[in-house]
């Protein structure tokens, strides 16, 4: 039998309506121009259903016009610091503090600057602004003086341009952090414009600290009925199921933890049908599972040596049954350099590396919702208990199989 044609056209509909959202899941900003133009004209062409989907499930807004579409995503948690910016190159070396300050006043020159600018002029502009006494009194230094401080800067234009901020127009950023010559760039105002997601401007909140700074810059209107008090938490939750890779109960509030048990299938049903993502249910938390694998900054497992290392102490951790020290993962990646180091770089094989592998192991677990981090030790978190090994069953020759044991949350 041949399918109506009605049917196939509503098909490809919500397959296209799909792949506009999990494009702007992946990337919350894409342009018109580059590598993401495909994906931009598909959102473009669904704006109003991912606009009112978007406003309604989570209160992130989007923006489209002809030359940049912007989700202007909220986090569920806004004290969460395993997902921090990275340098735009193979190495995806995790922002500083002063890289973070330089990005903020590199944004605040070009604010202000004209369409065309050069590596040494914002330089020249973020070193004036640095040396405002309110930033020297955080202990925030710039003066252009040092290798690494012309890095630091290479690194946030490097963001810059992988974002469509700025675009390359002659030289290299290499020459200007080794003082042989400067770097010019185009400034694409209309992607700048759109790349601050707060719900009010920064310069009109005046809290001290920084989470009530970070609550009042997302905060929204008051919430003084049942009806907006529920909407918010639904928004929350849609937020932490389509960002955080795990939700754990014991991380919500009472209120939250209710809602959730109540309307956990109403939620999960709307990201399936937008999004394909699957829900995964245990005893002690849930997690939208994406099928295509493709909805995520961090793997794990992971290739390299790096990936390597994180899944065998994860392995360690999920079957201590109890919080590891920092010194004991780094003695047990000296024992798995032993046994494995072959088949690990050379770098990773030196004396001494053994706490900066511990490091980015525990940063990559933590990403992943995976551990727990004190300043001392690292424990467990019950969706690490998948990758715990059962004890070997061996069998004779003709025996009638054993069915499989796995660790697992319930």
């Amino acid at each position: 039998m041949t399918t109506p044609l009605a049917e196939l056209l509503d098909g490809q509909h919500a397959a296209d309506l799909r792949k506009a959202a999990r494009a702007l899941l992946r990337h919350p900003l894409l342009l018109a121009r580059g590598r993401h133009a495909d994906e931009f004209r598909l959102v473009r062409r669904h704006a109003p259903e991912l606009r009112e989907w978007f406003d309604r499930n989570t209160g992130w807004s989007l923006h489209v016009d002809a030359e940049t579409a912007r989700l202007r995503k909220i986090p569920g948690v806004l004290t969460d610091p395993t997902h921090p910016a990275r340098e735009a190159s193979r190495g995806s070396t995790p922002f500083t503090r002063r890289r973070y300050v330089l990005l903020c006043l590199a944004l605040a020159a070009l604010e202000r600057g004209e369409a065309q600018i050069a590596l040494g002029r914002l330089a020249d502009q973020i070193v004036l602004d640095a040396a405002d006494p309110r930033l020297a009194a955080t202990g925030i230094e710039f003066a252009l003086e040092r290798r690494d401080e012309r890095l630091d800067l290479a690194a946030v234009v490097r963001l810059l341009l992988d974002l469509g901020v700025l675009r390359r127009v002659a030289g290299e950023e290499e020459a200007y952090v080794s003082g042989a010559g400067d770097v010019l760039y185009d400034v694409e105002r209309r992607v700048l414009a759109g790349l601050l997601a707060s719900r009010r401007g920064p310069s009109t909140v005046h809290a001290e600290t920084l989470d009530d700074r970070l609550a009042e810059l997302v905060a929204e209107t008051a919430l003084d009925s049942d009806e907006l008090r529920f909407r918010a938490m639904r928004r929350s939750l849609t937020r932490r199921l389509l960002d955080d890779p795990v939700v754990y109960y014991d991380d919500l509030t009472d209120a939250e933890l209710g809602y959730l048990t109540r309307q956990r299938g109403f939620l999960t049903a709307r990201i399936t049908e937008l999004t394909g993502m699957v829900a995964e249910v245990r005893a002690e938390g849930m997690a939208m599972v994406d099928p295509d694998d493709d909805l995520t900054d961090l793997r794990m497992p992971e290739q390299g040596t790096h990936g390597h290392v994180t899944l065998l102490l994860a392995e360690h951790l999920a079957g201590a049954g109890r919080p590891v020290t920092l010194d004991e993962l780094a003695l047990r990646v000296r024992e798995l350099a032993a046994q494995h180091g072959s088949f690990w770089s050379k770098s990773a094989r030196e004396p001494g590396m053994e706490s900066e592998l511990v490091e980015q192991a525990v940063a990559r677990l933590s990403a992943l919702g995976l551990a727990s981090r004190t300043p001392d030790a690292v424990a467990a978190r019950p969706a690490l208990a998948r990758y715990a090994v059962g004890e070997t069953v061996i069998r004779e020759p003709g025996s009638a199989p054993v069915p499989p044991q796995r660790k697992a949350t319930s």
